[in-house]
This record gives structure tokens, sequence and C-alpha cells, in this order.
């Protein structure tokens, strides 16, 4: 089992500085949901989930609308990942077994990284809105080199709310310049927003798809995560989840 939650510092910043968590140890609103044996050794891979089941007929707008509601609701129910999130993790895993088959990414890595970073958009007491924002706003700590990397302002505030220094932001907890590389659209709004988790789960994908060559292998999956944090505590918090999220959905 899972004994703590870390949320760390998001997408980007492990490329600044190598192995800086960014934030405090929390205890964790639902370690039950990411089940590991006590004596379980730590994992440093974890295997891939198939891509989820596509709709019959799209749902609604955007890449959410392509992904079959039924095997949304299983697998919610299954986890107790929030709907909203499953929801985000499988449309840009479909969209990444699409547009880059070579990437393998699983929508179980998504949901890795989305424990790691703020359990599933729950951090603070948070919640999701229908559309996938998250209310309150999620962010991390100031990047000032306080136990942290140090990244200056680059967006003035416009992401992440401070125009003194950069923070990780949203549910994926991206950092402002890796969101300007990555902007994402998934729910069909024409508004790409970090806060919304539809979008930050796509520029997430889109961004790991770019960093390593195959989340099938070890060595893929550990080059995609180390892009996006490369903390070797982070990489067994990711790799724990996914591997459990993937275990219990299969039986």
């Amino acid at each position: 089992m899972v004994a703590r939650w870390v949320p760390f510092a998001g997408a980007g910043a492990a490329v600044v500085v190598v192995g800086v968590i960014a934030a405090v140890v929390l205890v964790p609103q639902n370690p039950e949901q990411v089940p590991r044996e006590p004596d379980a050794p730590s994992l440093t891979f974890a295997e891939q989930a198939p891509a989820p089941q596509s709709a019959a007929e799209p749902t609604g707008p955007g890449l959410i609308g392509l992904v079959d509601a039924d095997w949304v609701s299983r697998t919610a129910a299954t986890t107790g990942i929030p709907r909203q999130a499953v929801l985000a993790y499988g449309a840009a895993a479909l969209n990444a077994a699409e547009t880059s088959p070579e990437c393998g990414i699983g929508w179980n890595t998504l949901a890795g990284i989305g424990y790691a970073e703020s359990d599933h958009g729950r951090h603070g007491g948070a919640t999701f809105e229908e559309n996938g924002h998250v209310s309150p706003k999620i962010f991390g700590v100031p990047l000032d080199g306080t136990s942290t990397a140090h990244i200056p302002d680059t967006d003035n505030g416009e992401f992440d709310e401070t125009a003194d220094i950069d923070r990780a932001i949203g549910p994926m907890q991206i950092i402002p310049q890796t969101w300007r590389s990555w902007p994402s659209d998934a729910n069909g709004d024409l508004v790409p927003d970090p806060h919304n988790i539809y979008d930050a789960a796509l520029a997430a994908a889109n961004y790991l798809c770019n960093a390593t060559t195959d989340f099938r292998t070890p060595e893929g999956w550990a080059a995609g995560i180390a892009a996006y944090n490369a903390d070797p505590t982070y990489m067994t918090t990711v790799a724990t989840a996914a591997q459990s999220y993937l275990d219990i959905t299969r039986g």
C-alpha cells in the first residue's frame, strides 16, 4: 500500500534541477485505492494498460467524447479515481494510441502521475466541476530555490497567478513554461486550460510522448517519467500507483 502521498514539482521542473521535491509530504486522502503488499519491492516500472474502449458514437465534443462511458464508470468505481479524472486519462491515452502509437503510454501511467501530483485533483479539498475544471485551483509552492528547483517567472502570473516566480499549476502540476509549449484542449471548448483535468492530462501525455520512445519498456518508461520529474521517490510513487491501477482493473 502506498504509505504517503507526495505532491512533487510537475512537468518540466526536473529538467532544471534533478531530484528536488517541490512540496511537503501530505497524508493521502485515499491510500487504500492504491493497494500494494507492505513488503512489496519498490517499483521503477509499470506495465501499460491497453487503450480504453472507444465510444460507439461520440458522446460529446472534443476527445473526451470518444471514450466509452461504461469504461469510464467501471474504471472510476474500481479505482476510486474521480470520474472526470478517469475520463481525462482515458481520452489522453486513447489520443496517444491514435496519434503516437510508438509512445505506448497507458491511462494508468497518467493516473499514477495524477495521483502523485494532486491526488487526482483532490489536493486541499479541491473537486472537479462537470466540465473538468478543478475548484479551487491547485498551485504548487513557489519554485524559488528553497528546497525546490529555482524557476524565475515565465508567465507574468497568467497561469500561476504569481508574477515574481513560477509555480506548478493544475491537477497535473505542469509548470507555466511547459504549458506554453504544450497547450491542449481535450474537451472541445477551444480554451486550453491547465486547471482543467481534461486539457491538463492531454498536455501531459503529449509532453511525455515527446520525451521518450516507448513507455512499454522499462527504459522508455523511466526516461519519460524522469522528464516529468527525475526524483527517484517520485518514480517509485508513480510506478506503484500505475501498476496498482492496472492490476485492480484487470482483476
